[in-house]
């Protein structure tokens, strides 16, 4: 079968390479929704049946769109990264750069605990992750390569920091908050601190 691309996923095109119809768009729409919701909320075990009833649609139309919950769960990962880069591009003309950019590298910390489990489920899985978000990675690799710039053109981050670093020290700081997780101050702190390094001051 031809596959649909959307963000470099393939899934299963059931309809032979035809574009998909309005209610059926509408339709995959409700159900990658509803299953980012299931997931977040009760984990990666959660049943396709209770996805489906959160969609407002049969059980059959969710496989339908994903023969798999591994093939959904994909999906629901990919289309989060797909968001992240949307909300970065969306940033980049913001008044204010430097705040711009801290607060989507704390908005970024705020979903990684849920990013993890995805990631864990599909590794587990034999799912190459890596290589399934590699194209919406490089588009949300850009944005925030365009904030960080911004960024340091108004002052706010050191001069000396590259995009990698930066994609370096969120992942730092989203196990951070993944360990102090119970004591949300901590959390709190803990990543402030690891964001500080990002900023201007005296240094070696």
């Amino acid at each position: 079968m031809t596959p649909i691309r959307r963000y470099g996923l393939e899934t299963p095109d059931v309809n032979g390479g035809k574009p998909l119809r309005a209610d059926a768009r509408r339709n995959r729409a409700r159900v990658l929704e509803a299953a980012d919701d299931v997931f977040a909320a009760k984990g990666v075990s959660a049943s396709t049946e209770e996805i489906a009833r959160r969609a407002g649609v049969g059980v059959g139309t969710v496989f339908r769109h994903f023969p798999t919950k591994e093939a959904l769960l994909q999906a629901v990962l990919v289309e989060r990264f797909g968001r992240l880069a949307e909300q970065a591009r969306g940033l980049a003309g913001a008044p204010a750069p430097g705040p711009a950019l801290f607060d989507f590298l704390h908005h970024i910390v705020a979903q990684s605990a849920t990013k993890n489990v995805f990631t864990d489920a599909l590794t587990k899985a034999g799912v190459e992750v890596e290589e399934m978000v590699a194209e919406v990675g490089r588009e949300l690799w850009s944005a925030l390569d365009t904030l960080l710039t911004r960024a340091q053109g108004a002052g706010a981050v050191r001069d000396d920091i590259r995009t990698g670093e930066v994609i370096a020290v969120i992942v730092g700081a989203s196990r951070a908050a993944e360990y102090a997780g119970r004591d949300p101050d901590l959390q709190a702190r803990a990543v402030a601190v690891i964001f500080d390094g990002l900023r201007p001051g005296p240094r070696p």
